[in-house]
């Protein structure tokens, strides 16, 4: 089934309609209309991207329904722009908006692999795997340059560190001379999110992600290089995306993917708004009904932010597409539950001016 998707009039490129006041700032703004419509195209809204020098880079998290206590962000901010991004909000706690800038005022930590380099040499370090791509997606455009995330695993490929990571971007295949030593130590495992495999839909929803199918052509080379890959088919919209899940999936295990996750959608704080004001652009035929069946996942909310059920929902739908996806994923033998990766080969790597051991 494809849907007709409305042209995105506010910027192109982007899938916020503007900005919301920050939810810590004293004074808010309102938009009024004085009579005077406006139909020319706005101008094309310029990613900026500041840097930033991180104390540390090794984030801690106790969130009881995740399975990582760690975590690693090379950016905030994405410009890959993603309607419904549940990091959105954390733009906040910057003094930045969670809508247009979080997808265009970007901040880049470039001495993260350094800073990484001193906090893995700590002598009460202890090795756990360490997720990259949880809030923002380390893949995104700017790292074709910047190449942080680059560092950040040459830095954890020197220490047999393990490393979890989560993206959209093809990008990650670049990376493929490194992972792919890395995976044969049980070093390494990647998640690729595909939410879709329209790409009309993909566009309006996250409009620079790369399109599913190159998405499907990384899971393919990744796999060819030995990396374990868990598709993620996260966020799974009701009444949008939800019936492609069987596709999904099918797609996915044919590329090559060995495992496979899901989560509905979450729209915490600022989401919620930026998401149904972009429905009503992308799709005002389906809106309501579409926020109708968020708010039946979440008990009559559009979020719920309840450990256990935040990620699956509630209710009969979210029952009903759980038991799709275990049997989808038991057909396509994507129901495997992956090793743990290994953290018995940390070592500290010698820097220049050590003193060698006798032994």
């Amino acid at each position: 089934m494809e849907y007709e998707v409305r042209p995105q009039f506010r910027r192109r490129g982007r899938a916020a309609m503007d900005n919301p006041d920050v939810r810590f700032d004293s004074h808010t703004r309102e938009g009024v209309d004085d009579g005077w419509a406006n139909d020319d195209e706005l101008p094309v809204l310029r990613t900026q991207v500041t840097e930033e020098v991180p104390r540390t880079v090794i984030t801690q998290n106790r969130s009881p329904d995740l399975s990582f206590d760690r975590s690693i962000n090379p950016y905030r901010g994405c410009e890959h722009g993603c309607i419904y991004c549940y990091a959105r909000p954390s733009h906040a706690y910057l003094g930045l908006s969670p809508g247009l800038d979080f997808e265009t005022r970007l901040i880049a930590r470039p001495d993260a692999p350094a800073v990484l380099q001193r906090e893995l040499r700590a002598k009460r370090y202890v090795p756990r795997t360490i997720a990259i791509g949880t809030n923002t997606d380390p893949y995104q455009p700017i790292e074709r340059d910047r190449k942080i995330m680059r560092g950040l695993l040459q830095v954890l490929s020197d220490f047999n560190h393990p490393v979890a990571i989560i993206t959209k971007g093809a990008l990650i295949t670049r990376d493929i001379d490194i992972l792919g030593p890395m995976a044969v130590k049980g070093l390494v495992r990647v998640g690729i999110s595909v939410t879709t495999l329209d790409p009309a839909t993909s566009r309006a929803m996250e409009p620079r992600v790369p399109l599913p199918a190159v998405r499907l052509r990384a899971i393919r080379a990744l796999s060819d290089a030995g990396i374990d890959v868990r598709v993620m088919v996260s966020p799974v919209v009701p009444a949008l995306t939800d019936h492609e899940l069987e596709a999904i999936l099918q797609a996915a295990a044919q590329a090559g993917a060995v495992a496979a996750s899901s989560i509905v959608l979450r729209l915490p704080r600022e989401v919620s708004g930026l998401f149904r004001d972009w429905l009503q652009e992308a799709y005002p035929d389906r809106a309501a009904r579409i926020m109708g069946r968020v708010r039946e996942l979440h008990g009559g909310l559009d979020y719920d932010p309840a450990f256990g059920t935040r990620m699956s929902g509630q209710g009969e739908w979210a029952r009903l597409l759980r038991q799709r996806f275990v049997l989808a994923t038991r057909r396509l033998g994507l129901d495997r539950t992956l090793v743990p990766l290994r953290t018995d080969l940390f070592a500290v790597p010698p820097q220049p001016g050590d003193q060698l051991s006798l032994l």
